[in-house]
């Protein structure tokens, strides 16, 4: 029998489907957006016709109408031998992917309440799927679990420890399995171990997180407790003054206020009150609309300050790794960071950046540059694929 793995990537409006043979080839993908909303919609890639959600639909209702859509076209045609769910935080119960019962889905609620957006979805798009496929092994890949190697002294905040002890509040980080990726294909790209290879890996995207991983494992991420933290992102301010809640409270704004703000509309939208898009940003930089300049100045200035932030936690580097929709794409801003780091020897060869390392096999460091620097696609719904075929393998 054909064996196939469906991926569920529940955001907190969206709904994204990727279904993958068993020899890694990706045979479909799908994606339902603005979800509970009376503008819902949902899509099959390369097909022009949208698939009829109902008025409002929530993830339930738009996982049940893809996987309808997926078996009318004959891109699924039997249930999958296994279901693998991107859950974004696992909090410390989850060191790694693990096989879905009822007790793992309370534990995972439980956890809930560090990532109240993320969660409670990633739940929904789990019910959604064991209700359509009982008899299917489904498998959880959390985006902390690859930041449980954290040492103390990088995890904790300086904050008293009962607010550790009580309450679980240090850093975890996220994006892991993007940052798994990046070890592995570093390694193969760099003609070396797993287990020998330290880089420097940079996910910038709407979201960002730059992690430094030794000898294969996480031992320092930007983001902490929550994804706000850390670099500046499309939305989100990362890294701020925590006085500036006080602040903003004298000013007559509520906590809730307050959070909408950070996350929504700040970052790189804040700064330009434009627009999130990196590519919109660099076009009206390039017009004179100095907001948006001064949005790509901040965004590069924060990413290289944390670049050697992370040289911290490493005794040797093999390479700067830049991934996700910026990092893959936007030579600009790997120019504009890595030019605030000449100190540290880094150097890019102009051509090979401009073509984002397609020509290179992925290097875009000039041959005078202290470390090698790479780009390289990310490939996130693949390490969810393996690890629910491999969990899978294991029930059966």
């Amino acid at each position: 029998m054909t064996q196939s793995i469906l991926v569920v990537n529940c955001g907190s409006s969206s709904l994204k489907l990727a279904l993958f043979d068993e020899n890694e080839n990706k045979l479909a993908s799908a994606i339902a957006e603005r979800l509970n909303g009376s503008d819902a919609f949902a899509r099959i890639d390369g097909d022009d016709r949208t698939v009829p959600l109902p008025r409002n639909a929530n993830h339930k209702q738009a996982l049940t109408a893809l996987v309808l859509a997926f078996r009318e076209r004959k891109l699924m045609p039997a249930a999958p031998t296994s279901v693998g769910h991107r859950v974004v935080h696992g909090g410390e119960t989850f060191r790694e992917a693990v096989l879905i019962n009822d007790d793992v889905v309370e534990a995972i609620n439980d956890c809930a309440g560090l990532a109240p957006l993320h969660n409670p979805v990633n739940l929904a798009g789990i019910e959604a799927t064991r209700e359509q496929f009982p008899e299917t092994p489904q498998v959880a890949v959390f985006d902390t679990a690859y930041h449980q190697t954290l040492a103390p002294h990088a995890y904790l905040y300086a904050l008293p420890e009962s607010f550790y002890r009580d309450w679980s509040v240090r850093r975890y980080g996220f994006h892991g399995t993007s940052h798994f990726f990046m070890a592995n294909e570093a390694a193969r790209l760099l003609d070396k171990t797993l287990a020998t290879t330290s880089i420097i890996s940079a996910h910038l995207g709407n979201g960002c997180s730059i992690t430094a991983i030794k000898d294969g494992f996480s031992v320092d991420t930007s983001m902490g407790l929550t994804p706000l933290e850390g670099l500046v992102m499309g939305t989100r301010c990362g890294d701020i003054d925590p006085g500036l809640f006080d602040y903003l409270s004298s000013r007559g704004m509520q906590l809730a206020d307050v959070h909408k703000e950070l996350n929504k509309n700040s970052g790189l939208l804040g700064i330009s009150g434009k627009t999130n898009d990196m590519r919109t940003l660099c076009e009206l930089a390039d017009q004179g609309h100095e907001p948006s300049a001064l949005a790509i100045d901040i965004f590069c200035f924060r990413l290289a300050k944390y670049v050697g932030a992370m040289m911290a936690s490493l005794d040797h580097l093999d390479a700067l790794v830049f991934t996700g929709g910026i990092g893959e794409n936007s030579s600009r801003v790997r120019q504009k960071t890595l030019g605030h780091l000449k100190l540290l020897g880094f150097e890019l060869d102009a051509d090979r950046n401009e073509h984002n390392g397609r020509q290179s096999g992925g290097r875009i460091e000039s041959a005078g540059s202290r470390f090698p620097v790479l780009v390289v696609p990310t490939n996130e719904e693949l390490v969810i694929a393996r690890e629910a075929s491999r969990l899978a393998a294991s029930f059966r």
